[in-house]
């Protein structure tokens, strides 16, 4: 009885035992393959991480260096645009710089000539001044996947959609106005006036136009603000006539990109006769021809 006692024992431990080794072994073949399958997706997603936290570096922008800017223009353009200088030279009348000639310009303050330069320059007459300022701005973008140039594209837009010139990624075709004159009453000849300043320009000058030297021009769409062509990689032109009662004035702005650099140039006249409207035209034919000088010093370098 004891033995038959004792073998039923050992039977009822074998069963257990090779039940719970059966179970371990379930057990251990699911974790195993658990862990297996969860090793390449891990494996993925760190590749992806570590490739994508260490992208490629934008190429850098073509000009590390920016011109000295009160000698960009050359003097006999500074002649042409500021033609009250001359008289002032020849009749000793103090400059911006009382050490300077009409024509050397007064450098604009900055605090980083690296990234930002200017200059300019005044002329006065008896019948009106004028003021010519360029600048240079070198543009450097601080997010590796985006180059200098990129970004000065960017900032370049930036400025034409706040003048209200739609750029040529936007739809606009070179050389295309803005589409601010749609009817001629905010045209360059008087793009700031309200109607009822347009009204008592208009009737000032109808009995005085065919006297005065300078008049107001016949709207022009081709004097609108709009994109130019041939200027650097982009360029636009904007025009405004300000007759607040500080005094009547044209500005005229021109803005151009070449590579990650953006120059502008700002030329303006000033009248004391408020039936003299500034001539549109050749303020900004000036303006362009400058502009020009300025982009073909830059395709030297």
């Amino acid at each position: 009885m004891p033995r038959r006692a004792k073998r039923y024992v050992t039977r009822g431990t074998f069963a257990s035992y090779a039940t719970s080794a059966a179970l371990a072994l379930t057990l251990a073949g699911a974790l195993t393959a658990c862990t297996g399958s969860s090793g390449p997706d891990d494996g993925g997603d760190g590749k992806q991480g570590s490739s994508s936290a260490s992208p490629s570096a934008a190429a850098p922008g073509k000009y590390d260096t920016l011109p000295e800017p009160c000698g960009t223009v050359a003097v006999s353009q500074l002649r042409d645009m500021l033609p009250g200088a001359a008289a002032a030279e020849e009749e000793g009348t103090p400059a911006p710089s009382d050490s300077a000639g009409p024509y050397e310009g007064e450098a604009s303050v900055t605090y980083d000539t690296d990234r930002r330069v200017g200059c300019r320059w005044k002329s006065v007459t008896t019948l009106s001044t004028r003021h010519l300022a360029v600048g240079f701005e070198r543009v450097v973008s601080y997010d590796p996947a985006v180059s200098d140039d990129e970004q000065a594209e960017r900032l370049y837009a930036k400025k034409a959609r706040k003048a209200g010139i739609a750029v040529a990624s936007e739809g606009s075709a070179s050389g295309s106005p803005s589409g601010k004159t749609p009817e001629g009453h905010a045209s360059p000849t008087d793009k700031k006036g309200s109607s009822d300043e347009d009204g008592d320009k208009g009737g000032s000058q109808d009995p005085e136009g065919d006297t005065e030297e300078s008049t107001s021009p016949t709207p022009d769409e081709d004097l609108a603000p709009r994109t130019l062509d041939d200027i650097g990689d982009a360029a636009y032109v904007d025009d405004s006539l300000h007759t607040a009662d500080s005094g009547l004035h044209r500005d005229i702005t021109l803005v151009f990109r070449k590579a990650n650099v953006i120059a502008t140039v700002e030329y303006d006249q000033w009248v004391t006769d408020k039936h003299r409207i500034p001539d549109s035209h050749e303020l900004q034919e000036k303006a362009r021809e400058l502009a020009e000088q300025l982009a073909g010093r830059f395709e030297e370098d």
